[in-house]
C-alpha cells in the first residue's frame, strides 16, 4: 500500500491520489519544510498511520467521477496499485490520467496520459550525488515517453551553488532538442534548515529564466519564501482542495 489520501477540487473537477515514499533521497526535498524531517535520513514525511485499499480508492473516485485524476507523492510510481488505479480512472471513469509530479524513474505506464517530471541535474556525477540514481534512466525515460506521444512538462529546482546555470542550460537544451514547446518551470530553491545552500535572488532568477528561454518557448518560474511555500492555498486556487478520504 502507498496511497493514503484523496483530495478533490470542486471547481476544476480533479481528484488527486497522494502516496507515501520515494525512490530518491534529495537533501533539499521541499517536503522537509512541512514534515520537520530536515535532519533525518530517508523519505521526508512520516509514514501515515493508515493506507487506503484499492476498493476504497475506487469507491471514492466512483462517487466523485472526476474529469481528471492526478497521482502525486512522494513519488507516485512506487505505489504497487498505480497501474490498476490508472486503468480504472481511464477505462471506468473516462478521466484524464497524469502523474502530477514524478522524478521520472518510471513512465512506461499503460493508459497514462501525462506527467510532470522533476529533473534534478544535468551533470551525471551531480545527479547521482543528489538522488542516488543514474541520470540516464531519467532522461531516457523522458525521451521515450515523449516519442510515444505522452503529454509532458518538466521542472527544476534552481540552487545557484549546486544546481546552477550549467545544469539549467544542459537540461533546457535537452528539452528544446525534443520540442521547444515543452512546458518548463524553474523553482527557486526554498532553503531547508540544516542545508548549506541559499535562496537565489531576483536577478539570478531573471537570468535563469532568460537562459532557459534560449531553448524553450514556455518557461515559467516560482520564487517563494519558506512561509509562502507553506501556504500555497492562498496563492493559487488550484491548491484549494478538500480531503475526501484518508488524513
Amino acid at each position: 500500500m502507498a496511497f493514503y489520501r484523496i483530495t478533490y477540487h470542486e471547481q476544476y473537477r480533479f481528484a488527486t491520489l497522494h502516496n507515501w515514499g520515494c525512490t530518491f533521497r534529495c537533501p533539499y526535498c521541499s517536503y522537509k519544510l512541512r514534515s520537520g524531517a530536515q535532519g533525518r535520513p530517508g523519505f521526508a514525511e512520516p509514514k501515515p498511520e493508515r493506507f487506503l485499499g484499492v476498493d476504497e480508492l475506487k469507491k471514492v473516485l466512483l462517487d466523485l467521477h472526476p474529469e481528471k485524476v492526478y497521482f502525486m507523492g512522494g513519488e507516485p510510481t512506487v505505489a504497487v496499485e498505480l497501474d490498476e488505479m490508472i486503468r480504472f480512472a481511464k477505462l471506468e471513469l473516462g478521466a484524464w490520467t497524469q502523474l502530477g509530479h514524478t522524478n521520472g524513474s518510471r513512465l512506461d505506464i499503460p493508459l497514462l496520459d501525462g506527467a510532470n517530471i522533476g529533473f534534478k541535474a544535468w551533470n551525471s556525477v551531480l545527479h547521482e550525488k543528489i538522488t542516488g540514481r543514474p541520470k540516464d534512466l531519467i532522461y531516457n525515460n523522458f525521451r521515450n515517453a515523449f516519442e510515444r506521444g505522452m503529454k509532458l512538462s518538466a521542472n527544476l529546482v534552481f540552487i545557484p551553488e549546486l544546481v546552477g546555470y550549467d545544469e539549467l542550460e544542459g537540461l533546457a537544451g535537452f528539452l528544446g532538442g525534443l520540442d521547444r514547446r515543452i512546458p518548463f518551470h524553474i523553482s527557486g530553491y526554498i532553503p531547508i534548515p540544516g542545508q548549506p545552500w541559499r535562496r537565489p535572488d531576483d536577478a539570478e532568477m531573471e537570468q535563469a529564466v532568460a537562459l532557459a528561454g534560449k531553448y524553450l518557448d514556455n518557461v515559467r518560474f516560482s520564487h517563494l519564501s519558506s512561509s509562502e511555500a507553506l501556504d500555497l492555498r492562498a496563492r493559487d486556487d488550484r491548491f484549494q482542495v478538500r480531503i475526501v478520504a484518508g488524513v
